[in-house]
């Protein structure tokens, strides 16, 4: 794969990212912050370094699903390797504009 192909298939994780919703707060994953890493590697496997809005969070195994079956209908990626992270703790900062605007934060 080159590198402007794994740079397409990047892409297209991040736009389906900005398509999964968090159960609980009506935002995207990708906005609300979750996402700390993208990394795809040429072998087709998409790493995703990610956080929850709480270590106890009670739809993690749900969202974690939905993130594996949505991004492995991409073109180009094999599998799907989601690595939980609590470190740093997702704080609202973390939040992009549109997700403040969204939640009447601004």
């Amino acid at each position: 794969m080159t590198p402007e192909e794994i740079l397409r298939v990047e892409h297209d994780i991040v736009l389906t990212l900005k398509n999964i919703y968090d159960p609980e707060i009506p935002v995207n994953i990708y906005d609300l912050g979750l996402i700390y890493e993208i990394d795809f590697d040429p072998e087709g496997v998409a790493n995703i370094r990610m956080t929850l809005t709480a270590p106890n969070c009670p739809m993690a195994d749900i969202l974690v699903d939905d993130i594996n079956t949505q991004v492995k209908k991409i073109a180009g990626v094999e599998s799907v390797n989601i690595i939980l992270t609590f470190e740093p703790p997702w704080d609202k900062s973390m939040m992009s504009e549109e997700a403040l605007l969204e939640l009447n934060l601004l």
